[in-house]
C-alpha cells in the first residue's frame, strides 16, 4: 500500500490525553505553512478528535473569511452495523482508499491512531516512515511503554504498544527495507519535582537505548491549546491567543517556539521534499513555456 511518494508520520499511543491529535494537527499545519502539500487521516472512528479539530479550523475560517492553508482530510465512518468483521472491513476499505488516493500527490501524510489497538491501528504503524509517541512526562504514563521500576527508573517489562510497534518495525523491513524513525516526545516536562524528574529522565533514556527510539522535548501543558481547539487554530496561524493589542502573548510565542524545536527534531526530509518542489515547478513551467504538446507528454516521476 505504501509508496515512494509521501512521506508518512504516524502519531501512536495507547494511552489518552498524550496529545496525540493536537501534535499532528499542529505538524500537518506547520508543514503547509512551509509550502508542502498535507493530507491528514483520522483513524479513531470513536473519538475523531483530529477531525473535530479539522472541522473547528474550516468552519472558523469560513465564518470570518480567514485565508488559511487547510489539510486534504479523511476521517472512518464511525461503526454502525452489527457486525464487528463488517464494521472492521468497512474502516480498512476507507483506510485503504484514502491512502492510495494521497500518498502519490502529496508530500506528507499524517495519520493520527486510536489510543487503543486493532488491526487497522497495526497496519498504520507500519506504513510510518516517522511514528511520533507524545508521552506525558510521569512513571504512571510511561507504562504505555514499560513497567518501570520505580526505585531505578529502570525497564523492566515491555508494554503491548512497545511490542505492537516493534511487529511493525519488523513487517516494514520485510516489506521494503525501510526502518521506522521512532521518537518519544516528552510532554509536560516542567510539572515534576527534582527527584521525580531525575527518575522519567532516567527511565526514558534506558526505554530509548532498549527500543532503539529517539526522544524529544515536547510540548508544556499551557491553557492555549484548549482555547485553540474550539477555533481549530494553532500557535502556527497568524491570528492565535492575540491580546487586546492585537500582538501574540507569552503562551503563543512559547509554545510555538516548543513546536518549531519539535519540528526540528523530528528530522524531517524538509529540504529534500522542498527541492523536488522546486523541480517540478520548474519543469511546469517550462513545459508551458515550450507549448501545449511538451506539456501534455509532462508525466509525475
Amino acid at each position: 500500500m505504501h509508496g515512494t511518494g509521501a512521506h508518512v508520520i504516524v502519531l501512536g499511543n495507547e494511552k489518552g490525553g498524550s496529545g496525540k491529535s493536537t501534535t499532528a494537527f499542529h505538524l500537518a499545519v506547520f508543514l503547509l505553512y512551509e509550502g508542502f502539500r498535507v493530507a491528514t487521516i483520522d483513524v479513531d472512528s470513536r473519538q475523531q478528535t483530529l477531525t473535530h479539530y479539522v472541522r473547528n479550523r474550516r468552519e472558523w475560517a469560513k465564518a470570518h473569511d480567514l485565508k488559511i492553508p487547510h489539510s486534504i482530510h479523511y476521517h472512518l465512518p464511525v461503526s454502525q452495523g452489527d457486525s464487528v468483521a463488517q464494521n472492521q472491513r468497512m474502516e480498512f476499505d476507507v483506510f485503504r482508499q484514502a491512502v492510495s488516493e494521497v500518498e502519490m500527490n502529496v508530500d506528507f501524510l499524517l495519520i493520527d491512531t486510536p489510543g487503543f489497538d486493532t488491526n487497522l491501528t497495526r497496519l498504520a504503524h507500519s506504513l510510518a516512515d516517522t511514528l511520533i509517541t507524545p508521552v506525558n512526562d510521569s512513571l504512571i504514563d510511561m507504562d504505555v511503554l514499560a513497567r518501570i521500576d520505580p526505585v531505578t527508573g529502570e525497564p523492566r517489562e515491555l508494554s503491548h504498544y512497545a511490542r505492537l510497534v516493534q511487529r511493525a518495525r519488523k513487517e516494514r523491513l520485510a516489506v521494503d527495507g525501510r526502518t521506522i524513525d521512532w521518537i518519544l516526545v516528552r510532554n509536560r516536562i516542567s510539572m515534576l519535582s527534582s527527584r521525580n524528574m531525575r527518575l522519567v529522565q532516567t527511565a526514558i533514556e534506558m526505554l530509548s537505548t532498549r527500543l532503539g527510539a529517539r526522544v524529544a522535548e515536547g510540548i508544556a501543558e499551557r491553557v492555549i491549546f484548549r482555547s485553540l481547539f474550539p477555533i481549530g487554530m494553532t500557535v502556527f496561524d497568524p491570528l492565535d491567543d492575540m491580546d487586546a493589542t492585537g500582538m501574540p502573548t507569552m503562551s503563543h510565542k512559547s509554545a510555538q517556539h516548543e513546536y518549531r524545536g519539535l519540528v526540528q527534531a523530528l528530522n524531517l526530509p524538509l529540504s529534500e521534499r522542498a527541492k523536488a518542489r522546486r523541480a517540478a515547478r520548474e519543469a511546469f513551467e517550462q513545459a508551458r513555456q515550450h507549448g501545449p504538446w511538451q506539456f501534455e507528454h509532462m508525466r509525475p516521476a
